[in-house]
């Protein structure tokens, strides 16, 4: 599934004993209701940098569309459902492009009409 929204706030991260990590945040995806969706980030030891990625690279206030499965669980007769990302992508940003993308290999700022 995918929803659209800005993050409010994100959580702090737990580290377990295995090495394995958990991060939860939530959005505001700007409905009239039930508009706040708190997602869960977990990796286990060998995964760990996806987390440490999306903590320096999203802040509060970011516009993201987010990726996720639905997880529900059952203990001791209850269940217990959460939001699992499994993708983030900033919306409404475009990449700067370099200049050895834009095919200029000069150093020089200027356009190549101006160059002559």
């Amino acid at each position: 599934m995918k929803v659209k929204g800005q993050i409010i706030s994100i959580g702090d991260t737990q580290t377990f004993d295995s090495g394995a990590k958990k991060l939860s945040f939530q959005i505001d995806n700007g409905e009239q209701y039930n508009n706040i969706l708190s997602f869960d980030l977990f990796k286990g030891a060998e995964h760990v940098s996806h987390l440490d990625n999306f903590i320096k690279f999203n802040k509060v206030g970011d516009s993201v569309e987010v990726e996720f499965n639905i997880q529900c669980k059952e203990y001791n007769g209850k269940y217990y459902t959460n939001l699992q990302m499994w993708r983030c992508e900033k919306v409404g940003e475009q990449p700067q492009p370099t200049a050895a993308q834009m095919g200029d290999d000069s150093d020089d700022d200027l356009p190549d009409f101006l160059q002559d």
